[in-house]
């Protein structure tokens, strides 16, 4: 049955508590290359980029309410042109983003990390113990209903069981994404839904909820897995009924899936951070009943049996997961990915329209996502697109209102910012790497302008290919690290595509391209110089 309740029943919810903290990846890099080439020339200062991003991209600053805490949760844009925000502390509120006036619409709410409008005017908002509807029933401008739609799921207490989404589906369903637990900390006495009796036994996680420090836990916590799952549907996608309130496992095999979003195609995207058994953080093509490469959401599958994930053969788990269709390398294009949302076709964003955008926390910069189906098998690249200090780090939560990007921040104990910012194109296109793709010969890179003859010198492409471990141990070096050189560059007919033809590609690996060398046919540098394709299969 539905619940309807007060906003005081609402905030008891607060027992569960916690930080949007352990999610952001950490981990190793590999060693610097070793082959030299004519793209080995010296890279741009902070201060050089920021004045060439500052000639593409206007960054307006646009504080959040006073005295609400600035860090942002969830963000979307309304059908009146209005940008709806969810804040950590729990006030949801909405901004006017041309007199920037801000007002309260509901508060209360524990950890909202996720918020969705209806055609009604009401609000879906993810919280950390459900999913939540709310309405304004008098229509003050304030919600006065809240609506339980869904909380048929786990929780122990953990401060790492986020909870994501909604992100619209077809009809009625919202997708919604469950963190696992970390074994940085134990489990309360007292958890929401049936304890999952494999791997570490009950009684052996730490007895002393408040000290979680304590010798127990410090002896014990390894054996619970560096991420668990021990409540129902942690580390999965679901698919719930906003109607019925009725909930459908829909993917397993995820770790923090901070980010849920569309492709212009409608595929399903999910975005994870780099930990134990993510070498290094990704970017999933999710279908219905696929497995993404963490173990600890197995035993939840109505098929598993009784076997401990962690004591399957990595053989086992590598034949069931379906490998992320893009690996994001880490530090040097994101440590902890966030949200995405795809670029609206429109004049202000040029060349880039139908191409998915996506936050990093840990750095101020922006990325593209393109993707490529390739015998069945997903697998794309990833780009910085908008990189600068003025952005600033913690970009979380990201919505397009017309032709303006908006970025919401956070940080929490961990790496970030606080408040929001609007992006605005000035109009000016710069020279930039658009599209990657593999194709039998090697790959075709394409580009906003045209390429000088110069292009045409196998040497001016500075490539390095290398792989990530699968595996339980937390991230993963840059593996088999080596330059490649295409044996022969030409360039298409109107000068914006060169064809690389390439000997030995190797599957499951990342092409890693530094293409600072290259010049505009009106001699410009490119503004973003990488591009990073994560090759799964060969054409």
């Amino acid at each position: 049955m539905k619940a309807i309740f007060s906003l005081m029943t609402l905030s008891a919810a607060a027992f569960f508590s916690g930080g949007l903290q352990a999610q952001q990846g950490g981990g190793v890099n590999g060693e610097p290359p070793s082959a030299k080439s004519v793209a080995d020339s010296a890279a741009r200062t902070p201060d050089q980029r920021d004045e060439a991003m500052a000639k593409h991209y206007a960054i307006t600053l646009v504080k959040g309410p006073q005295g609400v805490d600035p860090q942002v949760g969830a963000m979307t844009a309304m059908p009146d042109g209005r940008l709806a925000v969810a804040f950590h502390q729990g006030q949801i509120a909405l901004l006017d983003p041309v007199k920037l006036e801000w007002s309260i619409f509901a508060e209360g709410l524990h950890e909202p990390l996720g918020l969705l409008v209806e055609k009604d005017g009401s609000f879906l908002v993810m919280q950390r113990p459900e999913l939540t509807r709310l309405r304004d029933s008098k229509g003050t401008g304030a919600a006065d209903v809240y609506e339980t739609v869904w909380d048929g799921f786990g929780l122990t207490g953990n401060y790492h069981e986020f909870a994501f989404g909604p992100l619209k589906g077809g009809g009625a369903k919202v997708y919604v994404g469950l963190n696992l637990a970390s074994s940085g900390a134990s489990v309360r006495p007292e958890v929401r839904g049936k304890w999952l009796p494999i791997g570490l036994d009950r009684k052996e996680f730490s007895p002393d909820w408040k000290n979680t420090s304590n010798d127990v836990w410090k002896k014990n916590g390894k054996f619970a897995g560096r991420m668990y799952s021990r409540v129902p549907w942690r580390g999965w996608v679901m698919e719930v009924d906003t109607v019925t309130g009725k909930a459908t496992p829909y993917a397993s095999g995820f770790r923090s899936p901070d980010g849920l979003g569309w492709d212009a195609d409608g595929n399903l995207l999910v975005s994870d951070n780099q930990g134990d058994w993510r070498g290094s953080s990704e970017l999933h093509v999710v279908s219905k009943g696929g497995f993404y490469g963490h173990p600890a959401s197995l035993p939840w599958r109505t098929d598993w049996g009784s076997a401990d994930p962690l004591e399957v053969s990595l053989e086992k788990l590598d034949a069931l997961r379906t490998p992320a269709a893009v690996w994001f390398p880490h530090a040097s294009y994101a440590n902890s990915p966030t949200q995405m949302v795809v670029i609206p076709k429109t004049p202000a964003w040029g060349p880039y329209w139908g191409q998915t955008v996506i936050g990093e926390m840990n750095v101020p910069r922006l990325l593209r996502v393109t993707l490529q189906k390739v015998d069945n098998v997903w697998q794309g690249a990833c780009y910085p697109f908008v990189e600068t200090r003025e952005l600033k780090e913690g970009l979380h939560r990201l919505a397009f209102l017309g032709d303006k990007l908006w970025v919401g921040r956070t940080h929490l104990s961990w790496a970030g910012g606080e408040q929001l910012s609007c992006i605005d194109p000035t109009g000016a296109v710069p020279f930039d790497p658009l599209e990657i793709k593999v194709t039998h010969a090697g790959f075709n890179v394409r580009f906003t302008k045209r390429l000088g003859d110069e292009a045409k010198d196998p040497k001016r492409w500075n490539i390095q290919r290398y792989t990530y471990a699968y595996h339980k141990e937390y991230g993963s070096p840059e593996l088999e690290k080596q330059a490649v050189v295409p044996e022969k560059v030409t360039l298409s007919a109107d000068g914006l595509s060169a064809e690389l033809e390439m000997d030995g590609l190797k599957e499951n690996f990342v092409y890693d391209f530094d293409m600072r060398a290259l010049k505009s046919a009106e001699g410009e540098s490119l503004l973003n110089q990488k591009g990073a394709y994560t090759l799964r299969r060969k054409p």
